[in-house]
């Protein structure tokens, strides 16, 4: 049975930042999230969470939940499974039941949308129609796209989420959420899909002509355009969610990731989310650690044709201290052990803890840099000769 195999990372950081005590209390969050109900920001390059109320109480997402349906759609790309410029029909009972119903694209049996076109309708128009088309053209029906967007989330550890809708419209609660998963779900859509991300977020306007008319899609992001480095990623609204957003924004090469769902207005919500977004930046600092592939330790592998194997990050990793601040930093990697050939390269392997004095810890996923074969008889022979004279 393998263990949980966990030890400190020595490496060197500037004077002060070890073994000096908190010089100051923890940032005061802003005023304008009170009214909110469930909020959560978190620091990508940390793991470390800035400031959370709720962040594991499922909530209804509304149009939120559209993130995942883009998600799903990244992945197929990326796969070689999708082509953006697949050519989509609609059917006709597609049409008699989402035409024009809820924020929309309008699209009739006669339009001929293609992947892009639907996307964007998604992430900029918040379409209803184009994620049931996009489903239904893809999977074969909804039910097997929501599968799929029920096996996205279970791979990325979205334990306290689940989706019956593509789109988010009501559906007596049998679709939800919490913030720290679409918190995750953020991060995996920013980081495994960088292309795709840019191509189809932070849009403010989109434009398709279709058979119906013209449509000047408006995205109602309240913080791409507004506050420097935001760049998506998606709201939504019903009676019965409340308004929600999921916002990110990069300064810098530090990313920020923040959830907010349960406002009662449009405006609370929005303004929230700037204040919010804002604060984190000017609030917290961060303190560089590791560039993005940097060795951040060596794993011990059983069975390979090599005795460990180098673990990386697949972004830039630092700690997050209260601006101005010096405080105590600790570094621990976690990894289930030893790992067992073969290793592919980029394998998710174990995760990077950082330990900020008087904050909660953050994680960073760690990923194998190299390929670990199954060991040969030489490997085998050339492995016992290092570990006896070792």
């Amino acid at each position: 049975m393998k263990s949980i195999v966990k030890f400190a990372v020595a490496m060197a950081l500037p004077v002060g930042l070890v073994a000096t005590a908190a010089s100051a209390a923890n940032p005061v969050p802003p005023a304008e999230l009170k009214p909110i109900p469930v909020h959560l920001l978190v620091d990508l390059g940390s793991g470390q969470v800035l400031d959370a109320r709720h962040p594991d109480t499922p909530f209804l997402p509304a149009s939120v939940t559209k993130v995942m349906t883009a998600y799903v759609a990244f992945e197929e790309i990326d796969a070689g499974r999708l082509s953006l410029d697949r050519v989509f029909v609609e059917r006709p009972e597609t049409e008699k039941e989402w035409f024009a119903k809820g924020t929309n694209m309008y699209l009739t049996v006669e339009d001929r949308p293609t992947t892009r076109d639907l996307l964007h309708g998604v992430m900029t128009q918040s379409a209803n129609d184009a994620c049931v088309v996009l489903a239904e053209g893809y999977a074969g029906s909804v039910d097997k796209w929501t599968a799929k967007m029920n096996a996205a989330a279970q791979r990325l550890g979205m334990t306290r989420s689940h989706y019956h809708t593509p789109n988010g419209w009501m559906d007596e609660g049998l679709t939800y959420v919490t913030a720290r998963d679409m918190v995750k779900l953020a991060d995996a859509m920013v980081t495994r899909h960088p292309r795709l991300y840019r191509e189809f977020s932070g849009h403010k306007r989109w434009f398709w002509k279709g058979m119906a008319g013209d449509v000047n899609m408006r995205s109602h992001d309240p913080i791409t355009g507004v506050v420097p480095g935001a760049d998506g990623i998606k709201t939504g609204y019903t009676r019965e969610a409340g308004y929600n957003f999921v916002g990110t924004a990069e300064r810098n090469g530090r990313r920020l990731v923040m959830v907010l769902a349960g406002s009662p207005t449009t405006p609370i919500r929005d303004k929230a989310a700037r204040a919010l977004m804002e604060w984190g930046f000017s609030a917290w600092a961060p303190r560089r650690l590791f560039d993005k592939g940097q060795p951040v330790a060596k794993a011990k592998v059983q069975n390979g044709d090599a005795l460990s194997v180098p673990l990386v990050a697949n972004r830039e990793v630092h700690a997050t201290l209260p601006k101005d601040s010096q405080r105590k930093i600790s570094l621990s990697v976690h990894y289930r052990g030893p790992l067992v050939a073969p290793i592919r390269k980029g394998e998710e392997v174990g995760a990077l803890e950082i330990k900020v004095e008087g904050l909660s810890p953050g994680h960073i996923p760690l990923y194998a840099a190299r390929d670990v074969g199954k060991a040969g008889t030489l490997d085998r022979l050339w492995n016992g000769l290092i570990i006896l004279f070792s």
